[in-house]
């Protein structure tokens, strides 16, 4: 992979490094993927510290970053992880251990060489 589509897949999978940086949002996720869809109201049930509207707060920003999505069910909106979203994230971070793995062996063979 060239360093031009390296660099643009790191662009690209930016937004869920943001999104899952912060411990609370990265909670929904791991709720959301063991449990399955879930609406706000149900999440909030898990987080007796925050209210609704904060749980619905850190779903904006993940359904932004792509990493759930929402859809309808009745009233309610209930919310699912988009599993591709995160294999972005995934295959980021793969790209940067190619990079280490390829930078420590280029220094094993200095060493060993020297």
């Amino acid at each position: 992979m060239s360093k031009r589509t390296a660099r643009a897949e790191l662009r690209r999978a930016a937004p869920v490094f943001g999104a899952l940086g912060d411990p609370t949002r990265l909670a929904l996720v791991e709720r959301l993927s063991a449990g399955g869809p879930a609406s706000v109201s149900a999440l909030a049930r898990g987080f007796p510290l925050m209210t609704r509207q904060g749980v619905s707060k850190h779903i904006k920003v993940l359904a932004a970053a792509g990493i759930v999505d929402g859809r309808r069910s009745g009233r309610e909106r209930l919310w699912v992880v988009n599993p591709s979203r995160l294999a972005d994230g995934r295959q980021c971070l793969e790209l940067i251990a190619e990079g280490w793995n390829a930078a420590l062996a280029r220094l094993r063979q200095h060493v060993e060489n020297t």
